[in-house]
């Protein structure tokens, strides 16, 4: 594959048709191309409107509880030596991940449209939990799609859910996980595409989806830019977040990819290893199309998509979203992948160390903080994207430790 050229800015994407580098696009069924064009327009229309801005303003720091906190790690900084280590703590939002921020963009902006019917798809259930609570306070109705196996490893989230006035389905297509999940969802659109506003979780699906998340999300690191400049006086050195589809680290990632100074890690789903299943589409994947867009996917010699693994719900799918393919092939952010087992060693470290229970997500990104920060002098300031709490996932960890927890 040729190598894409450096852009004066890597901001700038995507271009007028969605793509960034051959990544992208929209590759929709027909009946939903007008919808995805009223999308667009409207989208552009609220970015340009100072009173979407404010409502979504109030409604952050009202609502979500923002900014989040930017908090020092003294005591994981004393084990691991080397860099000094932030956590910027999306887990204490409202609903407990870094979700509800995209979330409470698309609603209002479903509200702006005229629609009162919102589906979504999820795979961990904070993107469920965070749809379903912003439609309870705006009085919407909600369809949540869940495969059927994050249902039972992700049992209180569904709770949640159902407590909150959600209707979940149950899928058990294919390997009943989020991938089939977001197929369910994109069928139900097509089929009542008049009435239904589609609330995706991630950077990924059809333009404008991932750029609009992405705008939705940015706000953890334009924080994280305020935050580190207030503690430390300067930008951090380097970023560090989980990936699956991608948002909370496009999140974090995005204000500072023109900030040459500052190195920017994205760590997969290495599962039970690269040469066996995983959910690692850089690490073990090509570029194909799936669910609207085209980016890294895990794929077979024919080009079927292949079952993704991870131990983490919310990373356990079979692409990337489309930005952060082509960060990589421009050279930009760096990508590195971490077992199941890596993540729980270092979700118990962080339970242990400093009292807070990351999500197995975040235990990704903070599994690979030992062996970069050790490498890094003293005054070297790292930020990791703690994108969730990590309740939920007790089960999934004490079923992986035989009952031990």
């Amino acid at each position: 594959m040729n190598v894409s050229p450096t852009p004066n800015s890597f901001r700038n994407g995507p271009d007028e048709r969605g793509h960034f580098g051959m990544h992208g696009g929209r590759f929709v069924a027909e009946t939903l191309m007008p919808l995805i064009h009223e999308l667009e327009a409207a989208y552009n229309d609220a970015k340009k409107d100072p009173a979407f801005k404010r409502e979504m303003t109030h409604h952050l720091k009202h609502y979500v509880g923002r900014p989040s906190p930017i908090y020092f790690a003294e005591r994981l900084t004393e084990e691991i030596g080397g860099a000094k280590i932030y956590l910027k703590r999306e887990d204490l939002n409202h609903t407990g991940a870094h979700k509800v921020n995209n979330v409470l963009g698309q609603i209002m902006l479903a509200r702006r449209m005229g629609k009162k019917r919102i589906i979504a798809e999820t795979g961990a259930g904070m993107h469920g939990v965070a749809t379903a609570t912003l439609c309870a306070k705006f009085g919407l109705e909600c369809i949540v799609y869940m495969g059927a196996v994050d249902i039972e490893r992700q049992r209180p989230n569904m709770m949640r859910m159902n407590a909150l006035g959600a209707k979940v389905v149950p899928v058990t297509s294919g390997s009943s996980t989020l991938k089939d999940a977001m197929n369910e969802a994109l069928r139900d659109w097509v089929t009542n595409v008049g009435s239904t506003f589609y609330c995706i979780g991630t950077v990924a699906g059809p333009h404008p989806y991932p750029a609009m998340v992405r705008d939705f999300q940015c706000v953890i690191g334009d924080e994280v830019r305020v935050q580190m400049q207030e503690a430390e006086g300067r930008l951090p050195d380097s970023l560090i977040a989980c990936i699956g589809g991608g948002s909370n680290a496009m999140g974090l990632f995005h204000p500072f990819l023109d900030d040459a100074s500052v190195e920017i890690y994205g760590v997969e789903a290495a599962g039970h290893g690269l040469d066996k299943l995983h959910a690692a589409s850089i690490a073990g994947g090509r570029p194909g199309v799936l669910h609207g867009n085209r980016t890294y996917l895990l794929m077979d010699k024919d080009g079927q998509i292949e079952e993704a693994h991870s131990i983490s719900a919310g990373l356990d799918y079979p692409g990337i979203g489309p930005e952060h393919a082509w960060l990589h092939d421009v050279g930009r952010v760096n990508f590195l992948s971490a077992t199941d087992d890596e993540a729980v060693e270092a979700f118990q470290q962080l339970c242990r160390i400093e009292g807070i229970i990351p999500a197995l997500e975040s235990a990704h990104a903070l599994a690979k903080v030992p062996e970069i920060a050790a490498k890094k002098p003293k005054d070297h300031l790292m930020v990791v994207n703690l994108s969730g709490r990590g309740d939920k996932d007790l089960d999934s960890v004490a079923a992986r430790l035989g009952g031990k927890i």
